[in-house]
């Protein structure tokens, strides 16, 4: 018996198996799992659409940003030029790299695994798919109201990076830094929702068999992505949060006049922007080292090396932010460790770049358009990483510091770590999604066209960083010697563009998605996502004895084909994936997958519509839009946790697990764990800002409020917590009394949060605290403003628990919506607790 999960690993000899299936099967899963028709394709959920819709909108963003870079290199191909007005680009400068950032490489790749983990894990889909549809619209709509403020001049102008003060009120006065920072925030929480997505299909959607040995390697680097995303992503919410109350409503919290620094903005937005340099070479690596072994024929060279690679990239690259601050005056002990960690970080992408090398000299190359992207990618990333080791060594980034010489780094990195490989990518998977696959001589050209133009676009830059060039201007004086350089670079970014433009058309030509039938496996990859699928993914679920499925388990497609492995059929008649164990993938319940529904596509409306007003400061406007969010998110949820028709279901060859599961082994007590670990990274990173600000000016702050009020608010918050967790035991005992008694204290529950977040607020109001006055000040009401919105939302809880209890929807039999909000609640006492006592007790209570 396995020690995981008490599977008998022994009931995988009964796959395949021999019997033929009955008539039928097929056409049920077709029928569950059928395409969308007319106007219903706004409303699909299931992977094959969104994981389409998603990288369609990415690179979309991506031409959008590459059209302003050219108009941008048009201004710099000679001096004094006027071809942009300095304030025109500005904008465009920021909205460029905005967009690149922000609203292409993360997605992009997010997208990508979206649309390939299914079908790589052998799952039906991922297992929260109305959640990939809301964060997609959220992301399309909120990325293209971004952009279309550059036509009505409200486009934000301080940078990508928006420092303070320059994107102060003081200088910046309109609400062109508000549409960046409110937008950016909105954009950073649709990442985050397809992160959890994504950590839960991969750790708990794998086909049987398919132990964390076995899973691709494309998958690992999907899962460390999305673990970074969920540790990195919440400093940029609170740095934007930070900034929008500062301009919103003058709490000081970067204006060192009251008590602020603007460094926390840097410290805050670095360590979120550096580890996404590596949330975006990642996936983009896992990419590259599933493609190398398809397009050489044999198998990755150091599997391992190559995993334990990736999880050091992403440990260490969370040392690594304040490399970007070498010429801010940091103490020499703090720019010592971090060059260090910034030169260590090297070591594992060396480790992948050498397994690469050595896979394409274990077997034979065969240079395709894949194949030239993946070397191509190889060797404009190594360029970059040698620049990126030498910025690293501090002596010479204060030489290279803000010159042009970082824009030619930064631009080899992520174009060699993550552009060429994502197209790399799409030529090698598209076969999988369209009916034709993409020109074999048209990709070659879009290629060498495209290599040509990215080296001679930005390797002339280094010259002119070296020369003196400084980054971020709009032009420049003639007679420098910078002259030629920038024509050089001008023209190899109208050859980027042009390699563009005809892989644009190529796609026009031949992209032919949703289809009765895919191009297939055109290269001779070894994946399960190779298997002929439907809609409903695979016809069923396989045993997985193997890291390469397709090459050592003779006969599999045929078999799976055949639906002589698990899930051949729907076994409750509707739409439904198998849950796996965390560790060797041993079948533990069957999850019951939601119909395609408008309720998620109108909250993400209704969402980005209240973040939107919120920013023109519409803002009776917004809170109508957020209301009818909120209720969008209601209709959602409402018959998620839906009455059970039978307790256990045949997932083949006689084998029967649970229907439903509700506590730590179920899907969605792991969903909200990773939410609650967001919220909790914005409290840890919350009080790093509140020591912070206190270490730059610990004379200024005053005591905090007398200790005899503490107990009144502490007292609420742990009340809270308790209710919670006894509500949930009082519903399991089963009565109907229990049931109602159960809904009450979960309802008192979430009003005791509130109770206790409103005395702390009255506490620090009784002594007379202003935010506007001092940085310290802002610091508590931004801790309250925190803790007040967790509290909202457990309101919120607690009346569609009770809503739930008056439409009798409320069962000890499906306990998880009890449970999930008791988690909820449980968090939020403690978070109440831990923010109050950090805020009273320091410093000097």
């Amino acid at each position: 018996m396995s020690s995981e999960t008490g599977f008998d690993p022994e009931l995988y000899k009964r796959f395949p198996t021999t019997e033929p299936r009955p008539d039928g099967e097929l056409e049920e899963l077709e029928r569950l799992w059928c395409a969308p028709r007319g106007w219903q394709w706004i409303s699909a959920i299931n992977n094959n659409y969104v994981g389409v819709y998603y990288i369609g909108a990415a690179m979309l963003f991506f031409v959008l940003a590459g059209i302003l870079a050219v108009l941008m290199r048009t201004q710099l191909a000679l001096p004094m030029q006027g071809f942009l007005a300095q304030e025109t680009y500005n904008q465009l400068f920021t909205v460029h790299g905005t967009m690149m950032m922000f609203l292409f490489a993360v997605p992009a790749v997010e997208a990508l695994g979206v649309l390939l983990l299914p079908q790589m894990l052998g799952a039906r889909d991922l297992p929260f798919p109305r959640l990939s549809a809301y964060a997609f619209w959220a992301y399309l709509i909120g990325g293209l109201a971004f952009f279309c403020s550059l036509f009505f001049g409200l486009a934000p102008n301080g940078g990508w990076f928006m420092y303070p003060p320059l994107t102060s009120m003081t200088y910046s006065p309109g609400i062109n830094a508000d549409f960046w920072l409110v937008g950016i925030g909105f954009i950073e929480i649709s990442a985050i929702a397809g992160a959890i997505e994504i950590i839960v299909g991969v750790l708990r959607n794998r086909a049987p068999g398919m132990s964390l040995d076995k899973m691709p390697i494309f998958a690992w680097a999907m899962l460390i992505f999305a673990v970074m995303i969920i540790i990195a992503f919440p400093s940029v919410i609170l740095a934007t949060t930070l900034m929008e109350l500062e301009r919103a409503l003058n709490w000081p919290f970067f204006d060192p006049v009251r008590g602020g620094d603007p460094m926390l903005w840097q410290h805050l937005f670095w360590f979120f922007g550096h580890p996404e340099v590596y949330i975006i070479f990642l996936p983009a690596a896992g990419a590259t080292s599933t493609i190398i072994p398809a397009i050489t024929g044999t198998k990755l060279v150091g599997y391992r090396l190559v995993v334990l690679a990736l999880l050091a990239t992403g440990f260490i690259s969370f040392g690594v932010w304040a490399h970007h601050m070498f010429t801010t005056g940091m103490p020499t002990i703090s720019t010592s460790y971090f060059s260090a960690a910034s030169m260590a970080v090297s070591i594992p992408a060396g480790v992948q770049v050498f397994a690469w090398i050595a896979t394409i000299a274990a077997g034979k190359m065969r240079f395709n358009t894949p194949g030239l992207f993946a070397v191509g990618g190889l060797v404009t990333f190594v360029m970059g990483g040698l620049t990126g080791v030498m910025v690293a060594m501090v002596p010479f980034d204060w030489q290279a510091h803000d010159s042009y010489f970082i824009v030619a780094h930064l631009h080899y990195v992520l174009i060699g770590g993550m552009v060429f490989p994502f197209f790399a990518a799409i030529y090698y998977w598209l076969p999988m999604s369209s009916s034709r696959p993409l020109s074999e001589r048209w990709g070659k050209w879009v290629f060498w066209l495209m290599f040509a133009g990215v080296h001679i676009t930005f390797l002339p830059m280094h010259l002119t960083g070296l020369m003196g060039m400084p980054r971020r201007v709009y032009t420049y004086l003639p007679d420098r010697g910078w002259d030629l350089p920038n024509m050089i670079s001008t023209a190899g970014a109208f050859l980027t563009a042009f390699a563009v433009l005809l892989w644009v058309i190529d796609m026009a030509r031949n992209f032919r998605p949703f289809g009765s039938r895919d191009a297939g496996n055109i290269y001779g990859g070894p994946g399960l996502e190779w298997l002929p699928t439907g809609l409903y993914s695979a016809r069923s679920v396989p045993v997985i004895t193997s890291l390469y499925p397709l090459w050592e388990q003779k006969g599999l497609a045929r078999d799976v084909e055949a639906g002589r492995y698990f899930l051949p059929n729907s076994a409750t008649g509707r739409r439904e994936t198998l849950v796996t164990s965390t560790l060797n993938a041993e079948p533990q319940y069957l999850q019951r997958m939601p119909v395609p529904s408008p309720w998620p596509i109108w909250a993400a409306v209704f969402t980005a519509a209240a973040f939107l007003l919120l920013t023109v400061q519409a803002y009776w406007p917004s809170l109508i839009a957020a209301v009818l969010a909120i209720y969008c998110v209601f209709s959602w949820c409402w018959l998620l946790d839906r009455p059970v028709d039978q307790l256990t279901a045949d997932i083949g060859a006689g084998i029967r697990v649970p229907t439903y599961v509700s506590g730590p082994g179920s899907h969605g007590w792991w969903a909200m764990i990773i939410t609650l670990v967001v919220g909790g990274m914005v409290l840890l990173l919350a009080g790093f800002s509140y020591v912070f600000l206190w270490s730059r000016n610990p004379a200024t702050w005053t005591p905090p409020p007398d200790l005899v009020t503490l107990p009144a608010t502490l007292g609420p918050y742990v009340a809270a917590a308790l209710l919670a967790w006894g509500a949930c035991i009082a519903l399991r005992l089963g009565r109907s009394r229990s049931r109602m008694i159960g809904t009450a204290m979960m309802v008192l529950a979430s009003l005791l949060v509130a109770t206790g977040w409103g005395f702390d607020w009255q506490a620090w109001h009784a002594i007379g605290a202003d935010p506007t006055t001092s940085a310290q000040f802002a610091m508590v009401y931004a801790f309250i403003a925190w803790d007040g919105f967790f509290a909202f939302v457990s309101v919120l809880m607690g009346l569609f628990v009770a809503l739930r209890q008056a439409a009798g929807l409320v069962s000890p039999d499906r306990p998880s919506t009890f449970d999930l909000v008791a988690l909820f609640l449980i968090y939020t006492g403690m978070q109440g607790v831990a923010s109050s006592l950090l805020i009273r007790l320091f410093p000097g209570a």
